[in-house]
């Protein structure tokens, strides 16, 4: 594996599964892939768990890490090519990028859209930006469109607490108070179609995601419909994809889509957190023991660790380097 930004990074989904679950029986195996190698971590925007499981990943396999906050810490980047810049930028992505190339082994990047502009946000200007200037392999900490850690996570997650062949996958759409990005959902869905699942999508008329990303998927209007006889129910927000960014109702126009135990069934119930109690979900689905919200959070480590393993696998090997000499600068 040569990056991690999206879903097609992946060649062999089976394999990456299994590896990643090999890996969370020890941790510690592949501590020396690492060793001499640095994890350089930005962040335009807030984290949690993909900040922490992904230093843990690393950490896991020996590498050291550089976390740096763009918005606090770092010069305002530009990343439009001709720009005159005279307002608010100071740097521009083609020297940023380069220049932390020769601070990093791998750079993780995790920039959300402005859900204002469509084009640019499908763009991934961020994330694309970091592949084309960066010298070293770029790992995706969700984007604009995608959270492929996420999917992998989820992925992970429904390999190891799958009772059935082929289970039923729904993922419900869920009120929330403000407009939300469709990266989780996006890498979901794609996700759900490499896998061997029978895989519905539910949300209000309204709320349709892109086509390109849905393709042939289930859609079906009526929650209740969707949810019958399921396996796991992937509860998640987004806003309006034609509308772009725009909450076409307000949250309480649909509080009736909120996850509750008797609309959950004997389903496993997930969310790649975090998750608004009683707006999401209630909380006798989320306290309860059909809630596996905690299992796919630390499954976010292992996806995170099973990337990073591959991709040092994939660098090449840097010469062993000889112990310096003193030097005498006697007459």
């Amino acid at each position: 594996m040569k990056k991690y930004t999206g879903l097609d990074d992946i060649t062999d989904l089976k394999e990456l599964i299994a590896e990643a679950r090999e890996i969370k029986k020890n941790p510690y195996a592949f501590e020396h892939l690492g060793k001499r190698k640095r994890l350089v971590m930005l962040f335009f925007n807030s984290s949690l768990r993909t900040r922490l499981s992904t230093e843990k990943a690393a950490c896991n396999l020996g590498m050291d890490v550089t976390v740096m906050n763009f918005n606090s810490d770092a010069w305002k980047l530009e990343f439009e090519d001709g720009t005159v810049m005279n307002a608010d930028t100071s740097e521009h992505i083609k020297e940023a990028a380069q220049v932390i190339s020769q601070y990093g082994d791998v750079i993780a990047v995790r920039a959300f859209p402005t859900l204002t502009d469509k084009a640019k946000d499908e763009s991934e200007y961020v994330i694309s930006s970091f592949e084309k200037y960066a010298s070293v392999p770029v790992v995706n900490m969700e984007s604009a469109t995608a959270h492929p850690l996420q999917a992998l996570a989820d992925a992970i997650t429904i390999t190891e607490l799958s009772q059935q062949s082929k289970p039923k996958v729904v993922l419900s759409w869920a009120p929330h108070p403000k407009a939300l990005p469709h990266a989780v959902a996006n890498s979901f869905i794609g996700m759900m179609q490499k896998m061997d699942v029978d895989f519905t999508i539910t949300h209000p008329k309204g709320y349709e995601l892109s086509a390109d990303v849905v393709k042939n998927s289930k859609v079906v209007y009526d929650q209740d419909e969707a949810l019958k006889d399921a396996d796991f129910v992937y509860v998640k927000n987004w806003s309006n994809y034609k509308e772009y960014g725009k909450v076409v109702a307000t949250p309480e126009t649909h509080s009736d889509w909120m996850i509750t135990s008797e609309k959950l069934g004997t389903a496993q119930f997930m969310h790649c957190l975090p998750v608004r109690r009683n707006v999401i979900v209630a909380d006798e689905v989320l306290d309860g023991d059909q809630s596996v919200v905690i299992e796919q959070a630390n499954n976010r480590t292992f996806s995170a660790q099973v990337v990073l393993k591959r991709i040092l696998e994939n660098l090449a090997p840097q010469p062993p380097k000889g112990e310096l000499k003193a030097t005498s600068y006697e007459n």
